[in-house]
């Protein structure tokens, strides 16, 4: 991580600065925050830690953090507002399309810019920036782990819900696709717009298209909570399988009760020697603590996990397929979405 660094400041011609400035784009209030927060807790204590072991070429790490709400025409301001500040990079832990419009400013500068946790294919295909990376579990490798999963329970025939965010209409267009391209019909397909109040008559449309099993493709969690509300009020027996959203630790307060039994998509290997010396280190930091389960998922290794990243040049890790509650199953694609145990 140093090496890479090192060519950031020889770059930007701050070699001499007193502290390495890093610009970090999170949302603390928006629809985002639920996700965010670890995130961002989780980037903090990397900084941290690089710190407290001599920072990067003797210097220490400066995190510049500014809240955009989710919000793609804030986001973008508060992108130019962190270059003309002087940071070297940009970590972008806020809703897909807010890390989209950062990329015009990132583009223009010719800032390094990376997205830790987002799942929008077009992230990497609409705008060609080589100053960009994407490492969160694309839409497209979801859906293929989900697909993986289907295949092996043999599922002909199921149902697709989602939100009406520019991120669950992602998500479900992939999984959509995936399914299609599969040749599992989808019996039923709805929407629960965001603001709503009940999802019961999506539920019930569902529930009569006798579907073997329903994928998820939401990531509003108010919406989501909705959803597994009416479908245990309506008594209905078919697997939820869901997206990486499901990962976010908020559902297991606001959902309590309401996601046993849910199979989701996870980004998460607890046999990674990296993700154990992260776990350990923050132990160490806070007194026993456990990571909150997105910030170990998002911050595997705070202290080299990035470097590596960018090394690669690409961002598809292995994913799990997992139930809540520890009950993993170890389902795991390929890293480009083939199937593998």
């Amino acid at each position: 991580m140093k090496k890479i660094l090192f060519v950031f400041l020889l770059a930007t011609g701050i070699a001499h600065a007193q502290t390495i400035k890093i610009g970090v784009i999170t949302d603390r209030v928006g629809v985002s925050k639920p996700y965010s927060e670890p995130a961002t807790e989780g980037v903090v204590f990397g900084a941290d830690e690089i710190n407290r072991r001599g920072g990067v070429l003797g210097r220490k790490i400066e995190l510049l953090i500014e809240d955009d709400q989710s919000r793609p025409d804030i986001s973008a301001a508060l992108a130019r507002k962190l270059v003309d500040q002087g940071v070297v990079f940009i970590l972008s832990v806020s809703l897909s399309p807010a890390t989209q419009q950062q990329q015009t400013v990132t583009m223009e500068a010719k800032t390094p810019q990376m997205t830790p946790m987002n799942s929008a294919d077009y992230l990497t295909t609409q705008l060609n920036n080589p100053y960009f990376w994407q490492t969160g579990p694309l839409g497209s490798t979801q859906g293929a782990t989900l697909l993986a999963h289907a295949r092996s329970k043999n599922l002909k025939r199921v149902a697709l819900i989602t939100d009406n965010s520019d991120l669950g209409q992602a998500i479900g267009k992939a999984f959509k696709g995936a399914l299609d391209k599969a040749g599992i019909q989808i019996v039923a397909e709805e929407v629960v717009a965001r603001g709503a109040t009940t999802a019961t008559p999506q539920m019930q449309k569902i529930r009569a298209a006798n579907p073997e099993a329903m994928f998820l493709a939401g990531v509003l969690t108010a919406e989501n909570v909705l959803i597994f509300r009416a479908y245990k009020e309506l008594g209905v027996k078919f697997p939820i399988h869901s997206s990486y959203n499901l990962s976010v630790p908020i559902y297991e307060t606001v959902a309590k009760g309401l996601i046993d039994g849910i199979t989701f998509v996870d980004a998460y290997d607890p046999d990674k020697p990296e993700v154990k010396a992260f776990v350990a280190a923050y132990k160490k930091a806070t007194g026993g603590r456990d990571p909150p389960r997105r910030l170990d998922r998002q911050g595997e290794d705070p202290r080299g996990d990035a470097a590596d990243d960018l090394r690669r040049g690409d961002g598809q890790e292995g994913h799990e397929v997992h139930l809540p509650r520890g009950q993993a199953r170890g389902l795991r694609p390929g890293r480009h979405g083939g199937a593998g145990l």
